[in-house]
């Protein structure tokens, strides 16, 4: 039988990254990029509608530090204990009952080296209406399969111009509800936040 791991969920200020994504400071689109979308200047905003498109980001990689990109979460739908049940995920007794979480995103290089879609959106995070936020789900030896929502080709790679639909999974515990996706933008920033309708 496999074995399925997990992200950690985090409290806020309790996450560990080891990559950071900031936003781009007034840096120029290179030539030949996508058309140019908002940069966050001092003061911008930090709250976006579902289905809006984030201001523009550096690449957390050093590899790809050219590369700039956006990410527009598009809809969020809440799982079921049955979709846990039918995914092949090994349960996690010490954390209780889990849901999963299933966002749905596009992922679009504007300039730069290509960057693979792993790197593009490995800050997205849900947070709770308890304010219990967590990170995608990872798992070992394969992959978990969820109706409606298969994994991200997470290796393969963007360019300029080039856009890439993407589910990703998050699991949250049992009885609570979604509040909003967030973008983690480092320990000394807010992230920016698309929060859900009712």
């Amino acid at each position: 039988m496999r074995t399925w791991t997990r992200a950690a969920s985090a409290m806020a200020g309790s996450l560990t990254v080891a990559a950071l994504v900031t936003g781009c400071n007034g840096l120029p689109p290179a030539k030949g990029s996508a058309p140019a979308s908002p940069q966050a200047k001092p003061g911008a905003k930090k709250t976006f509608r579902m289905g809006e498109e984030s201001w523009l980001q550096e690449s957390p990689k050093t590899d790809s530090k050219d590369a700039r990109f956006t990410v527009t979460p598009l809809d969020v739908r809440t799982g079921t204990q049955a979709d846990m049940d039918a995914s092949g995920l090994e349960k996690d007794e010490k954390d209780g009952p889990q849901i999963p979480v299933f966002v749905r995103s596009t992922l679009t290089h504007k300039s730069g080296t290509p960057m693979k879609l792993g790197d593009m959106d490995g800050d997205l995070m849900v947070r709770t209406e308890s304010g219990l936020r967590t990170r995608a789900l990872i798992v070992l030896m394969g992959r978990a399969k969820w109706n409606d929502c298969p994994a991200p080709q997470s290796e393969k790679t963007l360019g300029p111009g080039q856009s890439e639909k993407i589910c990703t999974a998050f699991l949250i515990p049992a009885g609570q509800k979604p509040a909003a996706v967030e973008l983690f933008r480092g320990f000394n920033a807010e992230p920016w936040e698309w929060p859900l309708a009712g």
